[in-house]
């Protein structure tokens, strides 16, 4: 890029953009592609609701059921990606205040907990599967473990990304610039 200033164009002042960095696979983990169908497939269902209900008149039984069961997927399945990104909402006030390094360790220390809640979380979910699993969805004719065992690998990938990120913050290796 040059220092130079803007040359003015007819109607306006040209800002040159820099060019998009080429498509890396690194940047990308075992649950985007999941997550990425999940949230197309979620699109499709509430698109095809929308137009039989309104434009038909004639609504199909299975689409709000299905959206529903897409979203709560959706949920747990992009909870990785997030735990991955360390993008989950935090109050980031107080680290803020501390030096870099008691800062590291208060945002480990809030992982641990974070990554604690969700192992409780896939034994809750074990146990849920072995009790209600059996039980049949309203409309759709599957079974619940379905909807459950997505959920459950959503919260395993969540514990395992929770517990890299704990491992690069400890050995002070982040991919992400400025980061803690």
């Amino acid at each position: 890029m040059t220092d130079q200033p803007p040359q003015p164009v007819e109607g306006g002042i040209q800002v040159e953009e820099p060019p998009e960095p080429p498509f890396d696979w690194r940047e990308h983990g075992l649950e985007d592609l999941p997550a990425f169908l999940i949230f197309w497939g979620l699109t499709v269902i509430v698109f095809l609701q929308f137009f039989t209900r309104y434009v038909l008149n004639d609504s199909l039984a299975w689409t709000e059921e299905a959206a529903r069961y897409f979203l709560i997927a959706l949920a747990f399945v992009g909870g990785g990606l997030v735990c991955r990104r360390r993008a989950h909402i935090a109050v980031e006030y107080l680290h803020t205040l501390m030096s870099r390094n008691a800062s590291r360790w208060l945002m480990i220390v809030c992982e641990l907990i974070s990554a604690a809640f969700w192992a409780y979380l896939v034994y809750i979910g074990w146990r849920l599967i072995g009790v209600m699993g059996g039980q049949r969805m309203a409309v759709i004719d599957l079974t619940m473990a379905w909807l459950y065992w997505v959920v459950l690998a959503g919260l395993v990938g969540m514990v395992l990304r929770t517990l890299q990120s704990i491992w690069r913050r400890i050995q002070g290796d982040s991919p992400w610039a400025g980061d803690i």
